[in-house]
């Protein structure tokens, strides 16, 4: 019991996190039939208008019926750092517990959650002149390419997306600092005490639905999402780099067939995946983990203790 005058402990952060295509946002939907929910997307791509099909972004009627945050908040051409998603969160926690909801933040953009568990430091401002020059050099790396780049650079980033890779080498380049050792060197405070939830189905069954999803997203209107965004979003803007989209771009210029489109897709895809899981893995700092694989009949059960905090297992 507490003393008398003491206050209360800070109501813990809900995160349910975990590989793209594990079924992450299925599980908090569940979940939301059974607790006044307010949903914050972590992830870095479901923020720009527009890109819809390729990000997997949560339908129309998944929105009305439960409140969303995080999603289409910037135009395609916006740079969004972890540091200002994460600010925005803070916001969107305040006021979803301010109407009595239960803010879950649900993702895989493991830099978002982080930044806004434990503030991160911002990158140094660069010349835009210079990271135009720049960029248009290093937009023409293949991943494994720009790997090597940032592996020699700044190896603690080299594990990350295009993006987080992409920004590492900018700064190593033109600022002359690591954005590795500028994160380490960051207050470790905690600005909220996490309860995690990491969905993950196990390698396989987890390849198999990231094939299935690729297949069915390019029958769900990629392609048209593409020839639409491509009249109105430069070539150059940030949100083209979202992981399958200069594929379909290739699809739809007819440099690939609709198979061909969904194989390239599905590895490209596998191996973010890999890179998320082993992020969570080891990044997820101090707070309770427990991990749920989806298909287990006893998922739904499992993830109601959590959400009571009796469930905890690393």
């Amino acid at each position: 019991m507490s003393a008398p005058g003491a206050s209360a402990p800070p109501e813990p952060l809900l995160v349910v996190c975990g590989p793209t295509g594990a079924g992450k946002s299925a599980l908090a939907m569940r979940l939301t039939e059974r607790h006044p929910v307010t949903i914050l997307s972590a992830d870095s791509r479901q923020i720009y208008r527009g890109f819809d099909v390729g990000t997997a972004k949560p339908s129309r009627e998944e929105r009305a019926r439960v409140p969303h945050r995080g999603v289409d908040v910037a135009d395609p051409m916006e740079r969004w750092s972890a540091a200002r998603w994460a600010d925005d969160a803070g916001r969107w926690i305040a006021e979803a517990r301010a109407a009595g909801r239960t803010p879950v933040v649900v993702g895989g953009t493991g830099l978002y959650i982080r930044a806004l568990v434990e503030p991160i430091a911002e990158a140094p401002a660069l010349d835009p002149a210079r990271r135009a020059a720049l960029a248009a050099f290093l937009d023409g790396l293949s991943p494994a390419e720009l790997r090597r780049w940032c592996t020699a650079l700044d190896p603690a980033k080299a594990a990350l997306g295009r993006a987080q890779q992409l920004r590492a080498v900018e700064t190593a380049l033109l600022a002359g600092r690591r954005l590795g050792d500028l994160h380490a060197a960051a207050p470790r405070a905690t600005r909220h005490a996490a309860r995690y939830l990491v969905v993950d189905p196990g390698v396989e069954r987890l390849r198999a639905w990231i094939a299935a999803r690729a297949r069915a997203m390019l029958g769900a209107g990629w392609p048209d999402e593409v020839r639409r965004l491509r009249a109105s979003v430069p070539p150059d803007a940030p949100a083209w780099r979202t992981t399958g989209y200069a594929t379909v771009g290739r699809l739809v210029d007819g440099a690939l067939g609709v198979a061909e489109a969904a194989e390239a897709i599905a590895i490209e895809t596998r191996q973010y995946a890999k890179r998320q899981r082993t992020w969570f893995r080891h990044q997820l700092g101090d707070g309770s983990v427990a991990r749920v694989d989806p298909t287990d009949p006893g998922a739904d059960a499992l993830v109601e203790r959590w959400w009571h905090g009796e469930e905890e297992a690393r």
